[in-house]
């Protein structure tokens, strides 16, 4: 499954947003007159005046929302590590297991003795799964009914389900809360994510690192492009923090430089 990023909502017009925080901050503007004379040239230069003197408070007024699908959860939790945002996930209580898909890295796609351990091993995880959540949800359904349900797991879970739909439906997710221990962090998940344009700023300079795990760096760059969509000054230096300076990243430098800046436009 390809990653899909989707910017859902923004604040109207981010960069003036920002701009009429700006402006208040450096004038006597009032509420009356803050929007008064912000052209988009106007608009641009305080966007530019704020970069130039690392005034970036006024950035938290723009907030941008993504939906993103298609990544695993092991690149999910690398994303709410950055805490200045807001998150919404798709739960492994409430979400059947056996509906979800695996991602593939890349270097063990290409790598034919890998992949085939890789596939098995997705499977008898898979398997597992299913196995697990089944035979708690009988477990349960014997409990309840005080006898015991004799046959396939999922013969009697279908038994059951027809006279019990809504007790079975509370079971099967009861079930689900431990049978998701088994779930690989190839798992796919989706997530929905809001942050503001200054966490957004720090996120671009982490996450479009050539040395970022090569899933959230994806992404990372399909957000910078959205953002740059409907707020091209605000975002016009983002990107791995290497582009205007020395790389952060010490001796775990990547050591591509040059080819990161040309990358992004940032070669003069």
């Amino acid at each position: 499954m390809a990653i899909k990023v989707k910017l859902l909502a923004h604040t109207p017009n981010p960069e003036q947003t920002v701009a009429m925080a700006a402006k208040l901050c450096y004038s006597p503007s009032g509420i009356d007159d803050i929007r008064d004379g912000l052209t988009e040239e106007k608009t641009t230069s305080f966007i530019n005046m704020l970069a130039d003197l690392g005034h970036a408070s006024p950035t938290e007024h723009a907030s941008f929302t993504f939906c993103i699908e298609g990544i695993s959860r092991a690149c999910s939790h690398q994303l709410v590590r950055h805490r200045i945002a807001s998150y919404s996930q798709q739960s492994q209580r409430y979400v059947d297991g056996t509906k979800f898909d695996f991602v593939t890295p890349p270097e063990i796609a290409k790598n034919e003795k890998a992949l085939k351990a890789y596939e098995n091993a997705l499977r008898v995880q898979a398997t597992a799964y299913k196995e697990i959540r089944d035979a708690l949800v009988v477990g349960y359904i014997n409990e309840f009914a005080d006898k015991e349900y004799i046959g396939a797991d999922q013969d009697i879970i279908e038994q059951f389900n027809e006279d019990n739909k809504k007790q079975c439906s509370a079971f099967i997710k009861k079930a689900n809360e431990d049978a998701r221990f088994i779930l690989p962090n190839a798992s796919t998940t989706k997530i929905v994510c809001t942050f503001n344009a200054r966490s957004l700023q720090n996120f671009f300079a982490h996450r479009c690192c050539n040395r970022a795990q090569w899933e959230i760096r994806e992404v990372a760059e399909q957000m910078l492009l959205q953002c740059l969509e409907v707020a091209p000054n605000l975002f016009k230096n983002c990107g791995p923090s290497c582009l205007f300076g020395a790389c952060p990243e010490g001796n775990m430098c990547c050591g591509k430089q040059k080819e990161m800046r040309e990358k992004y436009g940032r070669n003069k």
